[in-house]
């Protein structure tokens, strides 16, 4: 009986994590959520950006990302472009030099990423940041269409989207993280609708000047914190889709294992720093999302995983019934897919539909390894940046 419930228990989450929350969302917007009317400024009413760019050795997508950045459409007059590139040996700060339009802080000290936002804050003097990485490239109205969110006077923090460049035939990284990104994309849209989405990713997000909290400088997750922390001062994190971010996926699995280990390590260094949003009694939507979308995710879905399928063997050992036959082989094809999806990867042969399991597992096997690299402080904030596919 103890391994029935154990299995049911894990079975609920797995599902309440990928599906569950996502349609009592969808539910719920349907339900009590309004379109919200967006307000349309003239070019002598929109504000003073700066557009922040953290960079370390990314001479390659320098000519590519200030080339993207100039062909934004807003009045040059009230766009800096600030690229703050400490520790860089590779000429990136050399090269930018080279743009008048940019404003490059270097030092030759190399203190992470959030280390750079720190010392670049103290220069923004604009109302607006936008943050944005050297690999990411943004629609031309990406900023437009942020500052358009902040007409609410109650959004301190603006969440763009993020893109993953579409190859027609992707790897399993590609397919997989694309696969992601699109349902966060909805889960996140959806979030803001309702109230307000949890968190912001580095690749395109904005803040109001003043709101910005220094950082420690330990941190990893600096995108996810500085954004929160918002949400802890009363704002809200809004989430404008039209504001797009689109870069490659990783090379490799590799790669992209290795991101995903040092996400999984920051989530789990985040969660005892934010520890009041999972007061139900301060905001009970805050609590409600962020334990949903995050927090549950980052702890218990691949112990999940582990327990349904263990469990699942153990009753069948003792005693073989149809139904839990059934999940047991379901369960079993779904890692043999995630197995059949390894081996293609490894044989360059692209077939995407084992890419999303072999993705997937992925994931969970990171959440594990980060885990432990949290708690033996093995995830150093200093970050060589994952490889990204080419376009050949």
């Amino acid at each position: 009986m103890a391994f029935k419930l154990l299995l049911w228990i894990s079975i609920f989450l797995v599902f309440y994590i990928y599906v569950g929350y996502t349609i009592i969302l969808f539910i719920l917007s349907k339900i009590i959520a309004k379109e919200k009317a967006t307000t349309e400024l003239k070019t002598e009413e929109l504000p003073a950006v700066t557009l922040f760019i953290a960079a370390w050795n990314e001479l390659d997508s320098i000519a590519d990302k200030v080339k993207n950045s100039l062909g934004i459409d807003y009045p040059a007059d009230k766009l800096s472009i600030l690229w703050v590139t400490d520790g860089s040996d590779d000429g990136t700060p050399d090269l930018l030099r080279n743009y008048p339009q940019m404003t490059v802080l270097h030092e030759p000290g190399r203190n992470g990423k959030i280390g750079a936002i720190n010392r670049g804050m103290k220069y923004v003097k604009t109302p607006l940041v936008v943050f944005c990485d050297a690999n990411t490239f943004l629609n031309k109205y990406a900023i437009k269409e942020i500052v358009k969110s902040f007409s609410d006077d109650r959004v301190g923090c603006v969440a763009g989207e993020k893109r993953i460049f579409s190859f027609e035939i992707d790897s399993a990284s590609g397919s997989g993280e694309g696969f992601y990104w699109k349902m966060e994309s909805f889960i996140k849209k959806t979030e803001s609708k309702l109230g307000s989405t949890v968190g912001a990713a580095g690749e395109l997000f904005a803040i109001r000047t003043e709101l910005f909290q220094e950082v420690d400088p330990d941190t990893i997750l600096d995108d996810f914190l500085i954004s929160m922390r918002i949400v802890l001062k009363g704002y809200k994190v809004s989430y404008n889709p039209l504001a797009i971010a689109t870069e490659m996926s990783s090379a490799s699995m590799s790669d992209e294992l290795k991101r995903k280990v040092r996400i999984a390590a920051g989530g789990f260094q985040v969660i005892p720093r934010l520890k009041s949003l999972l007061n139900p009694f301060t905001n009970p939507w805050i609590c409600f999302t962020y334990l949903s979308h995050k927090v549950l995710r980052w702890t218990v879905l691949p112990v999940a995983f582990l327990t349904a399928f263990f469990s699942n063997y153990i009753i069948l050992y003792y005693n073989h019934s149809a139904f839990y036959d059934i999940l047991y082989i379901l369960q079993i094809l779904f890692y043999g897919a995630t197995i059949v999806g390894y081996i293609l990867q490894h044989k360059s042969i692209k077939i995407k539909i084992f890419f999303i399991p072999y993705y997937l597992t992925m994931m969970n096997y990171a959440i594990i390894l980060g885990f432990f690299k949290n708690i033996g402080k093995k995830q150093h904030v200093n970050w060589v940046r994952a490889q990204r596919a080419v376009v050949k």
